[in-house]
């Protein structure tokens, strides 16, 4: 059984910047693709940030790009997601994701929540205020 920990969430003012952390019991590196994903009241989940990592490229929601940065300590098994200049839209619960393993298509898929990842964290609330 894999156990992912999501932490660093938390109430931020339109600006701000938030980094959480995503805790694995496992080597990352086994699975073919790691993310963050978030879902907003009334909205479907939705993929913000992934690592491919065959190639170890990343990608992220175009919602995101620019603001947010997704990485990993392979020494401490963990995946970061450092949040800057927050919006209030970015507002929603935040998962990470791991244990892909069936290889995707083409490494944007990584950034689906439906492509296959077995596990997932708690979540994590983030709340940005105008």
């Amino acid at each position: 059984q894999v156990w992912l920990v999501e932490s660093g969430g938390g109430s931020v003012q339109s600006g701000g910047s938030l980094r959480l952390s995503c805790a694995a019991s496992v080597d990352t590196y086994s699975s073919y693709c790691l993310g963050w994903f978030r879902q907003a009241p009334g909205k479907e989940r939705e993929g913000v940030a992934a690592i491919y990592t065959g190639r170890g490229s990343t990608y992220y929601a175009d919602s995101v790009k620019g603001r947010f940065t997704i990485s990993q300590d392979n020494a401490k098994n963990t995946l970061y997601l450092q949040m800057n200049s927050l919006k209030p839209e970015d507002t929603a619960l935040y998962y990470c994701a791991a244990d892909v393993r069936v290889e995707p298509a083409t490494g944007g898929y990584c950034l689906n929540p439906d492509i296959g990842y077995n596990s997932w964290g708690q979540g994590t609330q983030v709340t940005v205020s105008s």
